[in-house]
């Protein structure tokens, strides 16, 4: 079907709605970019299981990080993406980028709250519309990259290229290699 990363069954993920988190499929109805779905055993959805049993380089596959910040009583959520190689500079970069004072990692039940996704799972697509999306430069340039697909059950695979287009997305200099 296409040359996208490791030994999964890649189908157009408008095809198999049921294989992403409800917010990822009503996101992909609109989202105009090719974009294929795989089912993956959940036990195995944490990169470096995932990248070894289905034969995905980790410079193949971008986490999505969410991170919460605050300046005063404001509390501002993003969405980084980051290839698996690389970590975001959340301390850095990102509190600067987004303005605040204070960042942080979003907590599992926060970030599973806000975006109806699993922890492990979440994805860039179907994020709440006033997140931003900041995609790593080396995500944007990178060929098909493989990230989740809100559920710990699947997979997406999806190019860099178009990963820096989505709604809310800002590419910047993001990563710590």
């Amino acid at each position: 079907m296409s040359d996208a990363p490791g030994n999964l069954d890649w189908q157009p993920a408008l095809d198999r709605p049921e294989l992403v988190a409800p917010p990822t499929a009503l996101a992909l109805e609109g989202l105009g970019v090719e974009c294929l779905v795989a089912p993956v055993d959940p036990e195995l959805a944490d990169t470096a299981a995932f990248c070894e049993a289905y034969g995905v380089e980790l410079a193949e596959s971008a986490n999505c990080v969410v991170v919460e910040g605050r300046r005063g009583e404001a509390t501002r959520m993003a969405a980084c993406m980051v290839l698996a190689t690389d970590r975001a500079d959340v301390n850095k970069t990102v509190r600067k980028h987004l303005e605040v004072r204070k960042i942080s990692f979003a907590s599992m039940e926060t970030a599973t709250s806000l975006t109806g996704m699993e922890y492990g799972g979440i994805t860039p697509i179907g994020l709440p519309g006033d997140w931003p999306v900041l995609v790593d430069q080396r995500v944007a340039d990178a060929g098909w990259v493989v990230i989740g697909g809100g559920v710990r059950g699947s997979k997406i695979a999806i190019q860099g290229s178009d990963l820096a287009r989505l709604p809310g997305a800002e590419v910047i200099a993001l990563a710590q290699v």
